[in-house]
This record gives structure tokens, sequence and C-alpha cells, in this order.
């Protein structure tokens, strides 16, 4: 499953839903897909989202590795996968815009 989001402040972001999800969870949000936040929650989430992300718990969030799994391994971080989320509230926070994901 894909999730898309939505806002009239930026292009639409498109991410896969088991990451989409963790970072709605993040935001303080239930996970729920679809659905939206009104312009006036905007703020709040991407505060908590950064929070979670500058704080290590989106690293932390990924499951634990062994060091020769470690090596190996040339997946993106949670932290990296953020940012265009993050820059979506972003936007939309600047321009007090609602916010909507929905299934793709």
């Amino acid at each position: 499953m894909l999730v898309t989001f939505k806002t009239s402040a930026h292009a639409d972001i498109i991410m896969f839903g088991d990451i989409a999800k963790q970072l709605l969870k993040m935001m303080g949000h239930s996970g729920t897909v679809p659905s939206a936040m009104i312009a006036d929650e905007v703020p709040a989430a991407l505060d908590r989202l950064r929070h979670a992300v500058d704080g290590g718990r989106a690293d932390e969030a990924q499951k634990p590795r062994d060091n020769a799994e470690q090596a190996d391994d040339q997946s993106v971080s949670l932290r990296y996968r953020a940012l265009p989320l993050i820059e979506l509230l972003s936007a939309a926070a600047r321009k007090h815009c609602d916010v909507m994901w929905d299934k793709t």
C-alpha cells in the first residue's frame, strides 16, 4: 500500500504505507488511512514529528540488527524518510492549510 499526503501549500508526497503509519503515530495521530488534520492541528503535529526525529526515536523505531547485517544494509533511515513529510507539514503550517492523506 502507498499513502499520498496532500495539502494546497505543497506538492503531494507519496510514501510506503508502513512508513507513513509510523510517521503519523509519531505526529500523535492514530495512523488511520485515509484521514486528515485541520490547519490548526498541523503545527503541533509538526513539532511532535520533529521532536521524535531529532530525539532519535525515529531510528529506534526500526528493528534492531546485528553488526553483520548493518554492514550490508543500504536501507534509508526513518529520519531521512520523514524529511519530505516535514517539508509538507512546514509549508502547510506557514500557509495555514489542512493536510489530508489517503491510500494510493
